[in-house]
């Protein structure tokens, strides 16, 4: 286990650079300011900086090719930024709106993308239930928010028909789905599949629910 006083950040793994490619840097600005600031602010534990990179900031960035051109993304429960940060670095080309409740995390969010010139993000302070009628994107994210069951009623009315869900799962995806399959029939969604995302490029890869909304 690892000693939490002498716990340092995780050193950037080759596939960094591969991942974000000349944005590398901005995605080394977000981890060092996450390492530094992350436990006092209550984004993350102490436990968490000996593996940043590979299960929180590469997990998240795998994402990124999956995001539409010139599309608006909205990523409910943004937290430390993961993925919703690490993706507005990733893809500068892509709009996003950062759905988070709890206002401490909205001054990270909202000082963070400041602080690293992301134009392309928006920081909402609101549950995303709140904003379903203000809130209309082509794509919506979210990681370690909630089972499937009550995740994809709080993310379906945000997205536009035709756009996708992409919501960031566990080992045990498949037992989430089979206890939400009543919700995917009665939400109507289509092209319903669990993607695995990394192989070969990340030691931890990364499963993505991915469906149509109608």
């Amino acid at each position: 286990m690892t000693d939490e006083s002498t716990a340092v950040l995780e050193a950037e793994p080759v596939a960094a650079a591969q991942l974000f490619g000349d944005r590398i840097d901005v995605a080394r600005s977000f981890a060092n300011e996450l390492a530094r600031r992350g436990e006092e602010l209550g984004l993350i534990g102490p436990l968490e900086l000996p593996r940043l990179w590979t299960r929180h900031i590469l997990n998240s960035a795998l994402l990124a090719p999956l995001l539409e051109a010139g599309g608006h993304v909205g990523d409910v429960g943004s937290g430390a930024g993961l993925p919703g940060l690490v993706l507005a670095i990733a893809r500068p080309d892509v709009r996003f709106t950062l759905i988070e409740p709890m206002e401490r995390r909205v001054d990270w969010l909202t000082s963070e993308a400041e602080r690293l010139g992301l134009e392309n993000v928006a920081v909402v302070r609101a549950r995303a239930e709140d904003v379903a009628d203000s809130v209309v994107v082509d794509q919506v994210t979210a990681r370690a928010v909630s089972a499937l069951s009550k995740l994809i009623p709080i993310t379906v009315p945000l997205v536009r028909s035709g756009g996708q869900l992409l919501l960031m799962k566990g080992a045990r995806v498949e037992d989430e789905m089979e206890k939400a399959r009543k919700v995917i029939l009665r939400k109507r969604l289509s092209d319903v599949e669990v993607l695995e995302l990394g192989v070969g490029v990340v030691d931890e890869t990364t499963r993505v629910f991915r469906a149509t909304v109608d």
